[in-house]
C-alpha cells in the first residue's frame, strides 16, 4: 500500500496511508453523527465524498448505504473482504500518483467540503455496543496482583494456565475518548480491624491499559467459532481503559468478580484501527508455562497470533503530562482468536458491535505497569513523578492518556489518544 500522499501526512502520524482507522464524526457545521476515516491530520467525511461522487469508480457501489448510519455496524456486518476494498480504494484516492485525481485531489470544491482538520471534529462511539467482555489475558498483570493478593506461590489461579479467564462488562458505560469520568461511590473497608463496610467516595481509583476488539461477523446461538476462524470475525481494534475502583472491588468481587468496581466508565479510543492494517505487526504471544498442553479447541496453528504494539500511558496534572509507563501488547498471554473460540465454546451468541477487551497489558518493570495497583503496590509505595509530585492512584483532575502504535516513521498504524479525566464524585 502506498504511503506517499498528496495530502500533507506527517511522517510520525499515527493515521499514516498504511492504517486508514474507521470513526464517527459531527463538526459544528453539521451536527450529524456521520463515518469518517482519520489521515494525517485530517478527516475524510465519507458521507460527503459519496454525494459528491468520489466513489464513482469503487466496485462497491452497491455497498454504500451505511454511510448514511450513525455508526459503523452496519460497515463491520460487510465483512473483512470490502473492508480491504474500502481502504484501498482511499488510498487511490490520496496516493501521490492516483489515477483519480479528477475525482478529489483536483475537485477544490469537494476537498473543501470532504476534509476536515481533525481538531475541528467532534468524536462519538464508533460502534452500537450490545454487549461487553473484559478478559484477563495480561499475564505480567496477572502475575504482580496476584502477588499482591496471595504470595509469589500462589499468583496464578489454576484456571489460568488453561483458559482466557474473563467478565462479563456493563457496555451502557462504555464511552469515547475525551468525556470525563466521576469518580464513583460504594461499599468500602475503612477500618481494617472491624472489616466492615462504610460508604464512601472510592479512595484507590485506578486504570487498566487494555487494548480491544470489535466483532463483526455474528455467530448463530448454540455454534461455537472455531480459533482457526475467530480473526474473520474480528472488524478492528481500540485502546481501551477498563477504570477500576480497587477498594471498592476489593469488598464486593468474592464470589462473583467485580460489578460495581468495574461497572462506572470504561473509555476506547474513537478510531477503529481495522485488523488487516495491524496484519504486518502479528507477533508472539507471551509464553507461559502450564502443566498440560491448551484444550483443541484453543490451539492455534501460527507462531505469531499476537500483536505488536509499542503502548504509552500518561498522566496530566494540571495540564502538564508525566510518562508513567512504556509496555507492548505482545506482553498478552492470549489472543483475540483464542478469546472469541473459548467465548463461544459453549454456543454464546455473538454479535456485530459486541467488543472483547484483553484485560490489563503490564510489563515486567514498575515503568511496564498497566495499572497503578502495581505501580504503587496496592497503595503501599506511592511512586514520585517530576517536581516531586506522588502518587498511589488517582486523584481528582488527573487526566490519564493512553497512546499505542507500530511500524516506522511514514508508515505508522496508531490508535490517537484513549483520555479521560476524573471528576470529583457526588458526595
Amino acid at each position: 500500500m502506498s504511503t506517499t500522499s498528496w495530502l500533507e501526512i506527517d511522517a510520525d502520524s499515527p493515521f499514516s496511508l498504511n492504517n486508514i482507522p474507521f470513526g464517527i464524526i459531527s463538526t459544528q457545521a453539521n451536527g450529524a453523527k456521520r463515518p469518517a476515516v482519520a489521515v494525517g491530520d485530517y478527516v475524510l467525511d465519507l458521507k460527503v465524498l459519496r454525494d459528491g461522487d468520489a466513489f464513482s469508480n469503487a466496485s462497491f457501489q452497491d455497498q454504500l448505504g451505511w454511510l448514511d448510519s450513525q455508526d459503523l455496524n452496519t460497515f463491520a456486518s460487510l465483512g473483512r473482504p470490502v473492508y480491504a476494498a474500502f481502504r484501498h480504494y482511499i488510498c487511490q484516492l490520496l496516493d501521490l500518483d492516483t489515477s483519480l485525481g479528477h475525482l478529489l485531489k483536483d475537485n477544490d470544491k469537494l476537498r473543501a467540503k470532504a476534509i476536515v482538520p481533525i481538531t475541528e471534529v467532534k468524536n462519538h462511539l464508533p460502534m452500537r455496543i450490545g454487549d461487553y467482555t473484559d478478559f484477563y489475558a495480561g499475564l505480567n498483570h496477572a502475575f504482580n496482583v496476584g502477588v499482591l493478593l496471595r504470595g509469589a506461590d500462589n499468583a496464578l489461579q489454576p484456571n489460568y494456565r488453561h483458559l482466557p479467564v474473563a467478565y462479563h462488562g456493563r457496555a451502557s458505560s462504555i464511552q469515547v475518548s475525551g468525556q470525563p469520568v466521576r469518580r464513583p461511590c460504594g461499599q468500602i473497608i475503612l477500618d481494617m480491624e472491624k472489616k466492615l463496610p462504610s460508604f464512601s467516595a472510592c479512595k484507590k481509583l485506578d486504570f487498566e491499559l487494555e487494548l480491544a476488539a470489535f466483532v463483526c461477523t455474528p455467530n448463530e446461538q448454540g455454534e461455537p467459532i472455531a480459533v482457526a476462524e475467530a480473526d474473520k470475525h474480528i472488524f478492528g481494534y481500540v485502546l481501551m481503559n477498563d477504570w477500576s475502583a480497587r477498594d471498592i472491588q476489593a469488598f464486593e468481587y468474592v464470589p462473583l468478580g467485580p460489578f460495581n468496581s468495574k461497572n462506572f466508565a470504561t473509555t476506547i479510543s474513537a478510531w477503529v484501527v481495522l485488523a488487516d492494517a495491524l496484519e504486518p505487526f502479528r507477533a508472539p504471544l507471551l509464553e507461559l508455562e502450564r502443566p498440560q498442553p491448551l484444550l483443541p479447541y484453543l490451539r492455534e496453528g501460527k507462531e505469531k497470533t499476537g500483536l505488536d504494539i509499542d503502548l504509552k500511558v500518561e498522566l496530566a496534572i494540571q495540564g502538564k503530562r508525566h510518562v508513567l509507563s512504556r509496555t507492548n501488547a505482545s506482553n498478552l498471554t492470549y489472543s483475540f482468536p483464542q478469546m472469541l473460540a473459548h467465548h463461544t465454546i459453549t454456543g454464546c451468541p455473538m454479535n456485530t458491535g459486541d467488543l472483547l477487551g484483553s484485560g490489563t497489558i503490564s510489563g515486567t518493570t514498575r515503568q511496564s505497569c498497566g495499572s497503578m495497583m502495581e505501580m504503587s503496590k496496592n497503595g503501599k509505595e506511592p511512586f514520585e513523578l517530576e517536581e516531586k509530585i506522588s502518587r498511589a492512584f488517582l486523584e481528582d483532575g488527573d487526566e490519564v492518556i493512553f497512546t499505542g502504535v507500530c511500524g516506522k516513521s511514514g508508515g505508522r498504524v496508531g490508535f490517537g489518544e484513549c483520555r479521560g479525566i476524573i471528576l470529583p464524585s457526588r458526595i
